[in-house]
């Protein structure tokens, strides 16, 4: 009768363990969405008074005048745009060659631990590193290129990683059925593997985008900021994280406004863009 009763308590205690185990688990998702909640609240509570036509047609206005954030809204773009090429020309070559040719060896075991470090490192670091080798010494001064370089920087190791991830799930008899044909492996993981993934390399590009869309302080260090419109790569450039931290540190009302309306569109678009990579990569999968 004792070994049944120990059993008993130990079954009991191991259910207690686990319901309190799980009781935890539950607690700190509730309590992170609660956190979501309330910032996505207060985005919507402070910045939906400010959404309109003018925010996205009309430039940084002076304290007490009229304005908008379409200058920013464009040279965001135009960073983020131009940032994604390097990062998507590096990254998915880096992550193809990570899968497909020498991930397994010591040299590629070396790269992606090198690129998980780059993948944890601070924004603003990054941002030094491109200030001291293009603002200081190549380029001479701020400029969109400048600040380009440095989201790309950022945007890189989340592509490289991503893309690997997505063509080692590819299936070896792809492969093999195309090199069976006289195939080059080249050939083969052009025309192939990546085709077959292409769903997962276009998750790693918006994983990338939403990565960078709201990094401010590599931005301060290279592309400064410009209260006019500018396109010129040679210039600095308005971007909307560098126009929020600017105005929502002044202490007039209505820039403070045009700070959260701005906030509000970048957290609508992170959020959006993210939807859109999980909904491709549950396809992918």
């Amino acid at each position: 009768m004792a070994q049944p009763s120990a059993r008993t308590a130990r079954s009991q205690r191991r259910r207690f363990v686990n319901g309190v185990f799980v009781v935890a688990c539950g607690g700190a998702a509730a309590i992170a969405l609660l956190m979501l909640a309330f910032i996505l609240w207060s985005l919507v509570l402070k910045g939906i008074g400010g959404i309109d036509l003018q925010l996205f047609t009309m430039t940084q206005p002076a304290p007490g005048s009229q304005g908008g954030l379409g200058n920013a809204i464009v040279g965001s773009l135009l960073l983020c745009g131009l940032g994604m090429v390097i990062a998507l020309v590096i990254g998915i070559l880096a992550g193809t060659w990570l899968s497909e040719y020498g991930g397994r060896t010591r040299y590629g075991h070396t790269v992606r631990f090198l690129n998980d470090v780059l993948l944890s490192a601070p924004s603003i670091l990054i941002g030094l590193f491109v200030y001291q080798i293009m603002v200081a010494h190549v380029v001479g001064h701020f400029s969109a290129l400048a600040g380009a370089v440095a989201l790309g920087i950022l945007a890189m190791p989340v592509v490289t990683r991503t893309t690997e991830d997505i063509l080692s799930l590819q299936p070896t008899a792809l492969r093999e059925a195309g090199m069976a044909l006289g195939a080059t492996r080249a050939f083969v993981t052009r025309k192939i593997v990546w085709r077959a993934g292409l769903a997962g390399l276009v998750t790693a590009g918006l994983l990338g985008f939403a990565r960078i869309s709201g990094e401010t302080a590599p931005l301060l260090f290279t592309s400064l900021g410009n209260q006019f419109y500018s396109t010129s790569l040679t210039k600095p450039i308005a971007s909307l994280p560098t126009t929020i931290f600017q105005f929502a540190l002044s202490a007039y009302d209505d820039w403070q406004q045009l700070a959260w309306s701005g906030a509000l569109l970048i957290a609508a678009f992170v959020l959006a863009i993210n939807i859109a990579g999980r909904v491709l990569a549950r396809e992918s999968r």
